[in-house]
């Protein structure tokens, strides 16, 4: 019996949904991200894989476009254009060192694949950015969020997504090829954009509150989505990347309207943002995997280590013990959204001879499961490494 178009894109719909559901609860008892079982999935079922899925290409990549913006948009509800101030003024030293140590090993594995200069860019990005989703979800899960050393990761995943504000539209604008005066003038437009944005956050963020919210859940979800969409939408055709723009739009949300917005958004935020994850896995051909899986080891190993050391000296320049100093560095191994979002954009442009996607998902799969397995067990790691050791002052609530 011959199925009809729209029949069939229902029946690998839901399968894609029920398989996703059934991930995550995977994920949840092993308790790890998903990210890496959502990229693996992905893997199975696109181009090369185990079954190829065909009639629901168009549905996932609109909904992988839409949980890009829900996962910057709840991103940025969960900080103030105040604390990103503040997380920049106090925390640049360690977010510079963050650039240098992690943004250094994957323009160098870049270089001698011989991706050229667009490659190095795209690769640094890669490896030099932490996923603020997957970490903030450790710190709520391990019960951290009152830590001496949590301001210290989040004033550097503070500093990483401002550094992203500035990187995502040049970065647009390179892969896009546009001229030396061209590529200027957009990256100048964007620039102009996000401080744009960032001002209208910092002085008006109370208007935008108030105009956005509503008692009315269905009409405060319709604003929300509307707003998101529209404002992505212009950022995009303004040169800057979809993402960001939903970045600051979440930054402008404040108080009572962002504490109900994180509530109501979260559910459509994961079912989009798992989307997101298996479309990039699909697009991902898994024989591209097999020859760059030693160099996304290799960089796994050197950016683990790099990251340990940014948040090992961020945590104790801040006065903190030995233990709260080891949770810090823990807490910044993992690798996500951001990752992906980089290398999706540098896949679309060509960039990497086809083969930097496969690298870039198989580090991702390798820190966002690595990650959360290094932050549950640094402590006992730490206790049996120091037996002598008292940890009651780095464990203190601020």
């Amino acid at each position: 019996m011959e199925v009809d178009h729209t029949a069939l894109a229902l029946i690998e719909l839901g399968a894609v949904f029920f398989g996703l559901g059934l991930l995550g609860r995977l994920a949840q008892r092993l308790g790890m991200s998903p990210i890496p079982l959502y990229l693996l999935g992905g893997l199975a079922f696109g181009e090369g894989g185990l079954v190829q899925l065909g009639d629901i290409g168009e549905f996932t990549h609109i909904a992988a476009e839409i949980g890009v913006v829900l996962l910057l948009l709840m991103l940025g509800l969960e900080y103030t254009a105040n604390e990103l101030f503040t997380g920049l003024r106090k925390g640049w030293p360690a977010g510079l060192l963050d650039i240098v140590l992690n943004a250094t090993p994957g323009a160098a594995v870049a270089l001698m694949l011989g991706w050229g200069w667009l490659g190095a860019l795209t690769l640094g990005g890669v490896t030099y950015i932490s996923s603020s989703g997957v970490i903030a979800k450790i710190l709520n899960d391990l019960g951290r969020t009152g830590n001496r050393e949590t301001p210290v990761i989040l004033s550097l995943l503070v500093f990483e997504d401002l550094v992203m504000a500035v990187y995502l539209p040049i970065l647009t604008a390179v892969l896009g090829g546009v001229t030396l005066l061209a590529g200027f003038t957009a990256i100048g437009i964007s620039l102009l954009v996000v401080a744009l944005i960032l001002l209208v956050a910092a002085r008006y963020g109370r208007y935008v509150s108030a105009v956005l919210y509503s008692e009315n859940k269905e009409v405060f979800l319709l604003k929300l989505l509307g707003s998101a969409l529209l404002v992505a939408g212009i950022a995009e055709a303004m040169q800057v990347s979809a993402a960001v723009g939903a970045f600051l739009l979440g930054i402008a949300i404040a108080g009572p309207a962002a504490h109900s917005a994180a509530k109501l958004l979260e559910p459509l935020r994961d079912l989009f943002a798992a989307a997101f994850f298996v479309l990039f896995g699909l697009t991902t051909d898994p024989r591209d995997i097999p020859p760059v899986l030693l160099w996304a080891i290799l960089l796994a190993v050197v950016t683990t280590a790099t990251k340990v050391c940014t948040g090992w000296w961020a945590a104790k320049r801040s006065g903190i013990g030995s233990m709260g100093r080891a949770r810090a560095a823990a807490g910044l191994i993992a690798r996500g959204e951001f990752s992906i979002i980089i290398a999706g954009l540098a896949v679309a442009a060509g960039v990497g001879d086809g083969q930097l996607a496969g690298l870039a998902a198989t580090y991702v799969l390798l820190m966002a499961g690595f990650g959360p397995v290094a932050a549950r067990f640094v402590e006992p790691v730490m206790r049996k490494l120091r037996p002598e050791h008292q940890p009651a002052n780095d464990t203190a609530k601020s």
